[in-house]
């Protein structure tokens, strides 16, 4: 299988690592030769995840997109979500014609209020089937210490998702298979933006006890919302049996994706949805946080896109609600987890 990366973030970096790791040689886009050169002599991205070195033989580093796609079959998008239209939309509408799609992208593309796969539909005429993707929970930072992790990969072409997936499998690195492609991204959606209001919420000097009932109502909204979406398979501590002479029972991965995702986002101090949140509560304004963090923080633009995208859905949450208004509509933080406070069971 040959692998392109369009992306160099911390993501696209610990991405870039599985896949090397495993013999893989990649196409890998970077917008800065002079990144590109830095790679080629030292081995490891400058600006992200510095613990990660690579085989250089295994790495074909380029400026060019289009060369990244040309000479893959399968093509990892891992750029943030505010940005990967302008980095497509100049390519050309053909371009992914034969090709399979693996969408490492954790949020909503703000300028359309569309899901990856849409875009792609949309833009490129590209048939769901040909679209994967792959979430958490998984820190980039992690991967790169190679601390024992997990991948959930999504697709309905289920032969063509389990070997993705075996690619991607290290000692490091466990993964999980569905063929829940809309409720697994729209779950990576909300979950930062619920990150970012645990970062505010401990901005803010709220304790632990506060914060384990804020995480398990934004998971019960969470999973409200993917019902009424008309998403299936959210049920945590219910697995559907198998018969006696299948080999094993299906994963239940509402536990990893859905909630384990929710957790980690919510709690690490690798987050950067958290970090972004923290400051938001500490008294920072929205801008001043974002020019503070030298990372994209993927709720910020969640908060707006789902608030959009509920208002055709309309699902109960006030909790997502309250966390949009205190972004994008200068709702005070300390009135709106007041507020919160108050929906909380």
């Amino acid at each position: 299988m040959n692998f392109g990366i369009l992306g160099s973030g911390s993501w696209g970096t610990a991405i870039a690592k599985i896949l090397t790791d495993n013999g893989n040689t990649i196409y890998w886009w970077n917008r800065s030769q002079d990144d590109i050169d830095y790679i080629r002599t030292r081995h490891h991205n400058p600006r992200y995840l510095p613990a990660a070195h690579f085989d250089i033989h295994k790495l074909r580093l380029t400026t060019d997109p289009g060369e990244v796609i040309r000479h893959s079959d399968y093509i990892v998008i891992s750029i943030p979500s505010a940005y990967a239209v302008q980095a497509l939309r100049e390519l050309d509408r053909n371009i992914f014609a034969g090709k399979k799609i693996i969408s490492a992208i954790k949020g909503v593309l703000p300028d359309s209020n569309l899901l990856l796969n849409e875009y792609l539909k949309k833009e490129f005429n590209l048939e769901l089937k040909d679209y994967f993707a792959v979430l958490g929970p998984c820190h980039a930072e992690e991967v790169a210490a190679e601390k024992l992790s997990y991948l959930t990969f999504t697709g309905i072409d289920e032969a063509t998702t389990h070997a993705i997936a075996s690619c991607f499998k290290t000692p490091y690195l466990n993964t999980v298979e569905n063929n829940d492609i809309f409720g697994v991204q729209f779950a990576a959606v909300l979950k930062n933006i619920y990150a970012v209001g645990s970062g505010i919420a401990h901005g803010l000097d709220y304790g632990d006890n506060f914060l384990s009932v804020f995480i398990a109502n934004c998971a019960d909204e969470m999973a409200g919302f993917l019902k009424k979406a008309g998403i299936k398979n959210i049920e945590v501590g219910h697995t559907d049996i198998r018969q006696p002479s299948e080999e094993h029972r299906p994963h239940n991965y509402a536990a990893s994706v859905y909630l384990g995702d929710l957790l980690v986002t919510c709690y690490s101090l690798h987050s950067r949805n958290r970090a972004f949140g923290n400051m938001i509560g500490k008294g920072y304004s929205v801008k001043a946080a974002q020019l503070e963090m030298s990372m994209v923080a993927e709720g910020y633009y969640a908060g707006k896109c789902m608030h959009v995208i509920n208002q055709k859905i309309m699902a109960d949450m006030p909790i997502a609600d309250t966390i949009y208004r205190i972004l994008w509509e200068n709702l005070p933080a300390a009135e709106g987890f007041n507020r919160i406070e108050l929906t909380l069971v």
